[in-house]
């Protein structure tokens, strides 16, 4: 009896993580550059209550009596499936088509995004909302303030993230080169909020490099990608996660109610 109390009980916490990942998901439908999570189920420790029994002849083998205790959350996945490009006209705004991740530095700490809504800080530094610095394929922050001297009347940032500052006579001159970051294991990244990652043991060691090499995909100014998040998958989720809390519920309330006619019996 207290073991499926025990399944029920892990039962609603399992399923409430699911409502919750979902309801964050949809909550996430139309920030830029956010990727989709799911849950990962595993079963629990399973109590033995016989052992498997070895064929002889002539009576055949016995399979192991085992009762399971339940079910828990063994890992959240992330998707990494490409966004739709959304048109924005600034021209510091960046999508990335295929691999890689813009590099930010934020308060001496690395970090890594797929969101590209970037601006130019009052220290001529191309930056992001929360005032993280975009970094170039060194890893150092990416220097615009000659946009700011007088020299260049407008900017382009290429496919291959070269930035060019163009003079009035319409040359062009390189003044900055976007950075992005691969990884072996890119869901082995951690959320940190504002739709950056750290690394972590599971995503392994970053290489940077520029785009359109070693495999990192190409750069569109101008554009940014779009939330990932596929309501209707979604929206199903949370029915099935519904569903499979109630059922736990309902497993629960039978184990009680026949707890309580064992002591009605006793009674």
């Amino acid at each position: 009896m207290q073991r499926s109390l025990f399944a029920g009980i892990s039962g609603l916490n399992a399923h409430q993580l699911m409502i919750d990942v979902a309801a964050n998901n949809i909550a996430n439908v139309n920030t830029s550059g956010y990727k989709a999570s799911s849950v990962v189920f595993e079963d629990t420790l399973s109590q033995t209550l016989a052992g498997a029994g070895q064929a002889s002849s002539p009576v055949g083998g016995t399979n192991p009596v085992q009762i399971g205790m339940g079910v828990k959350l063994a890992a959240t996945s992330l998707d990494f499936t490409e966004g739709a490009p959304q048109a924005t006209g600034v021209p510091e705004n960046m999508m990335i088509h295929g691999d890689g991740f813009f590099v930010l530095q934020k308060a001496g700490v690395q970090m890594y995004t797929r969101c590209g809504e970037f601006s130019r800080d009052s220290n001529g530094h191309l930056a992001t909302a929360d005032g993280a610095l975009v970094c170039d394929d060194t890893g150092a922050p990416i220097d615009l303030s000659a946009l700011q001297s007088g020299t260049y009347v407008s900017f382009a940032i290429g496919q291959d993230g070269v930035i060019n500052g163009i003079d009035n006579t319409g040359a062009a001159t390189q003044i900055g080169q976007v950075g992005l970051a691969t990884f072996p294991n890119p869901e082995g990244l951690q959320k940190v909020g504002h739709n950056d990652y750290i690394r972590s043991a599971s995503s392994g060691v970053a290489t940077i490099g520029v785009p359109q090499s070693g495999g990192r995909g190409e750069l569109s100014s101008g554009y940014l990608e779009g939330s990932n998040v596929d309501l209707a998958k979604e929206l199903t989720n949370l029915i099935v996660a519904e569903r499979g809390f109630q059922a736990n519920s309902k497993s629960i309330t039978t184990s009680d109610e026949v707890l309580q006619t064992l002591v009605n019996l006793k009674q």
